[in-house]
């Protein structure tokens, strides 16, 4: 799963849990062990999220339509795509608040934490927030510029910045899956989280 997602998913009771997850991706060996007890367990869910994610039947049924033109980048569209989704569809998800005071919310969240946050995260939330990213992404434009930063990101000529068109000529394939697969991700996190509660 993309940014929008992995923050949505850690729901509301922890702040340090929702950095966690937020900051999954950038936390690597040892550094983990710097965090308090609370972020450690965001990461660590962060990675069960994208383990969840990964082997999940349906994934992989809309990474394969990517196979052929992006292969191992074809995941990472997906989870771009699939934020996509989660932000047109945000109603349906998150009723009691606009996708647009949500992102604000969590926004907020970061800034107040932002000496928790890695560096390249740091440096990132100014961008995040003064170009709106979690909101933007109901915008296919949005998706385009994602997947251009990842374009810039790859180590060879991964052909990311084309990847719009897919999402564009199969839209509703996509969105099916989405829609299919996110009630079951939904409920693996709230078990982890039922979980982790009952061992503490």
């Amino acid at each position: 799963m993309n940014f929008l997602a992995h923050i949505f998913l850690s729901g509301t009771a922890s702040e340090q849990l929702l950095i966690g997850n937020f900051i999954g991706d950038f936390v690597r060996g040892k550094q983990l062990q710097t965090y308090s007890p609370e972020v450690q367990a965001g990461v660590r869910l962060h990675r069960a999220i994208d383990s969840y994610t990964d082997h999940h039947p349906l994934v992989k049924q809309s990474a394969q339509r990517l196979k052929a033109d992006y292969g191992k980048y074809a995941p990472v569209i997906v989870d771009v795509y699939y934020d996509h989704f989660l932000a047109t569809h945000w109603h349906q998800y998150h009723p009691q608040q606009s996708l647009a005071q949500f992102a604000q919310s969590r926004y907020a969240i970061f800034q107040k934490h932002q000496a928790l946050l890695p560096e390249r995260v740091q440096y990132l939330l100014p961008y995040m927030i003064s170009q709106d990213w979690l909101l933007n992404y109901q915008q296919l434009s949005a998706i385009d510029r994602a997947l251009c930063r990842l374009a810039e990101r790859a180590t060879f000529d991964s052909g990311l910045e084309r990847a719009i068109h897919n999402l564009e000529a199969e839209y509703s394939a996509f969105e099916q899956d989405f829609l299919t697969f996110f009630p079951d991700v939904q409920c693996f996190v709230s078990e982890q989280i039922a979980l982790r509660a009952v061992v503490q």
